[in-house]
């Protein structure tokens, strides 16, 4: 049970962020200029840095804040506004993460992106925390500057965790460093 709540809990923060970041920009006429999808922006690969597990659990085993590695392939918009990418994540506590999933681009002002994503894929912990199973989900979203070479810059908030289907659900959190540079 605390799995499902935990992915609505994220779903919903993603939701209120996009709704006052709607209304922050609304405020303004200038910034009210908001558009959905980036379809001119070719494939992309990503490349990011962060933590692991950034609110542990002290009572979980493995528990503790540790840095991670990704590196993703981002389609582009492929289904009108919806963005599929595929990615491989790594923990300095030897665990990985591979997995697939899609978002979508909410533009504002030309130039800042906020892209709400979710993705499932096959986890093992290493000496980390141990999430409970394999299929591992992960929702959240990336808040970036996009230059006029179309590369853009970002930071990542994301929950990871099992919804409930394994046999425990602690989930973590992750913090994200991001540099996406497009495939021309």
């Amino acid at each position: 049970m605390y799995g499902g709540i935990a992915v609505i809990r994220t779903i919903t923060q993603a939701a209120s962020g996009l709704l006052a970041a709607l209304g922050i920009a609304s405020a303004n006429p200038a910034l009210a200029q908001i558009t959905f999808g980036s379809p001119s922006d070719p494939p992309r690969i990503a490349l990011g840095g962060g933590a692991f597990d950034v609110l542990p659990d002290d009572k979980k085993p493995g528990a503790g804040t540790t840095g991670l590695v990704l590196s993703e392939y981002r389609f582009g918009d492929v289904l009108w506004i919806v963005a599929p990418f595929v990615g491989v994540m790594g923990t300095g506590k030897g665990a990985f993460y591979g997995y697939g999933g899609f978002g979508f681009d909410v533009n504002f002002a030309e130039k800042w992106i906020f892209t709400p994503t979710a993705a499932v894929g096959y986890f093992t912990n290493g000496t980390g925390i141990d999430l409970g199973a394999h299929c591992e989900f992960r929702t959240g979203a990336e808040f970036d500057y996009r230059f006029d070479n179309l590369t853009r810059i970002g930071v990542g908030l994301y929950h990871m965790s099992n919804a409930g289907i394994g046999k425990q659900n602690p989930g973590v959190e992750l913090a994200t460093f991001v540099l996406t540079v497009p495939l021309h």
